[in-house]
């Protein structure tokens, strides 16, 4: 007899909230979040200190996905420029999915503005850790200007991923020439 393991309250409250605001932006309200958890107000409350934490735990609790779908394994033995390509074609290959809304950290941080925000905070962190994934590959590379190259990388990872989850931009054999094209005039073979 196998008995399912429900999840608790707080589990639900952060699924929702990761879900929902996804979807709809961040402006959601804490009515459309506890219906949704299935829990009341009274619930979310005594879990988070406020809608402003939940989002901030909710985004926290999603980075190891976040990051297992983009970057290649820490161990795997492909060059600096293919593990940088790895990303990109992992975003391309995201994008095509129905849903697609973009990468969720950059949209948080845009909807927001105020840098202070708990949820702008993680989302921050979690950017910059990309960022530094970036530079340390570029560095492996042998690139003269690693924090340049870092920096042209996610402004393309952060463009790419906005204007297709806007439904503007199909990434399909654009994004991985676009990368590909920088690698090749920052010397990273």
């Amino acid at each position: 007899m196998t008995t399912e393991v429900k999840p608790t309250s707080r589990e639900r409250l952060l699924e929702a909230a990761a879900t929902l605001t996804y979807r709809e932006g961040v402006g959601v309200g804490v009515d459309a979040l506890c219906k949704a958890a299935g829990v009341s107000k009274k619930s979310l409350y005594q879990l988070f200190e406020s809608k402003d934490e939940l989002l901030a735990a909710s985004l926290k609790e999603g980075a190891a996905a976040f990051v297992a779908s983009l970057l290649p394994a820490a161990d795997d033995d492909r060059t600096p420029r293919e593990r940088i390509l790895h990303v990109f074609e992992q975003v391309e290959l995201q994008a095509g999915r129905p849903g697609f809304r973009g990468c969720r950290y950059l949209a948080v941080q845009i909807e927001l503005k105020d840098q202070r925000h708990p949820a702008s905070r993680v989302a921050r962190r979690i950017k910059r850790n990309l960022m530094t994934f970036f530079r340390g590959e570029a560095e492996q590379g042998g690139v003269s200007d690693p924090d340049l190259l870092a920096r042209q990388l996610i402004l393309v990872f952060d463009g790419a991923s906005a204007r297709a989850g806007i439904g503007v931009e199909n990434l399909k054999g654009l994004i991985t020439p676009t990368v590909a094209t920088l690698l090749d005039a920052a010397g990273l073979r």
